[in-house]
């Protein structure tokens, strides 16, 4: 009897202990649970991770990630279905300089020469803009009148930069009397339009188109001096100038390292918008007779020669003011970027 018994409790604990293997045994079978939606790691969310680098691979999957966004095909073709006015604007502002430096590249014929007997023709694959009374290809005359035209734009807009810029600079940086008696002098200039200033200056330095060109500058530096004057004013009392002068730091250096070097930003975008202007106006005086003599060609003047032929040759007017406007309008439309770019 008590062999009996002393055998039964053997038994049982081994019985017992048997069902707790066979379910230890399933545990390390079972798959294990997925985790809650979000509460699994980052290398699991997002692919290209190495879950073994941790902190780093999260950084640099993701950093890949939003590399290939943004290199994708998609992005690029929505950028530029976004900016497409900005780029045909640079495109006819790229075109037009071409016609300016390397005008044959563009049209091999001879501007001053025609062939009579081809005169007044139409637009057409042979003449791309018609010719003259004189059978001069028109569109030859065009590209080569680019070089004078836009040689007398850029110096009219780098004088009224660089003069205007100066007493700007001048004008803000000294303040008192100087700023007081410049200032003056630029709201004088400013109240007389940029055209009529322009034609007064030309009769008193005679026609020509070097002439053109520094009266067509010197309307230009009443705006330049303005701008710059009021961003000088505005960066004068930023806390690094401030603490630039209070280091001992010359005022000579603090001014053209610290004050201009944060100040041209729109006195840039304004030379951009004054580009477009320069040229309707060095056209203007050229068209009134104060540009290059004939039969040099100049836009301005090509326009005035074919106003004599309007009812019978409108192409003789027309396409060298669409060129005109085309340039006028694509300046205008890129010195809105930059200005919008300094804005941020």
């Amino acid at each position: 009897m008590t062999d009996a018994l002393a055998l039964f409790k053997a038994d049982g604990p081994a019985k017992s202990a048997a069902p707790e293997r066979d379910s230890a045994a399933a545990g390390l079978a079972a798959p294990a649970a997925a985790p809650a939606p979000g509460t699994g790691s980052v290398s699991d969310r997002v692919p290209g991770i190495d879950p073994v680098d941790g902190d780093a691979g999260t950084a640099a999957g993701a950093g890949r990630a939003r590399a290939g966004a943004r290199l994708s095909p998609g992005s690029w073709f929505g950028a530029l279905r976004g900016n497409l006015g900005l780029v045909l604007a640079a495109a006819v502002v790229l075109l037009v300089l071409g016609w300016a430096l390397v005008p044959g590249l563009f049209a091999g014929g001879d501007p001053l020469t025609g062939v009579p007997a081809q005169k007044f023709q139409a637009p057409g694959a042979e003449h791309w803009f018609g010719t003259d009374n004189l059978g001069r290809d028109l569109y030859t005359r065009v590209v080569h009148a680019a070089a004078l035209s836009l040689t007398a734009t850029v110096f009219a807009v780098l004088l009224g930069l660089v003069v205007g810029g100066l007493i700007g600079l001048v004008a803000g940086a000294a303040g008192g009397i100087v700023d007081t008696v410049l200032s003056r002098i630029i709201d004088v200039l400013l109240s007389i339009p940029e055209l009529l200033l322009s034609l007064a200056a030309v009769t008193v330095l005679g026609a020509g188109t070097r002439n053109v060109a520094i009266a067509v500058g010197i309307a230009l530096v009443a705006r330049f001096a303005r701008v710059m004057r009021a961003e000088v004013l505005r960066v004068r009392r930023a806390p690094y100038v401030e603490a630039a002068f209070a280091s001992g730091v010359r005022w000579h250096t603090v001014l053209f390292r610290h004050v201009l070097r944060n100040a041209y930003g729109p006195v840039a975008a304004l030379a951009a918008i004054e580009f477009g202007v320069a040229v309707l106006a060095i056209a203007a005086l050229s068209f009134l007779g104060y540009g290059a003599v004939p039969p040099t060609p100049e836009w301005g003047s090509l326009i005035a020669e074919g106003r004599n032929f309007l009812a019978t040759a409108w192409w003789l007017t027309t396409l060298p003011g669409l060129v005109i406007i085309a340039l006028v309008l694509s300046t205008q439309r890129i010195a809105r970027a930059i200005s919008r770019d300094n804005s941020r």
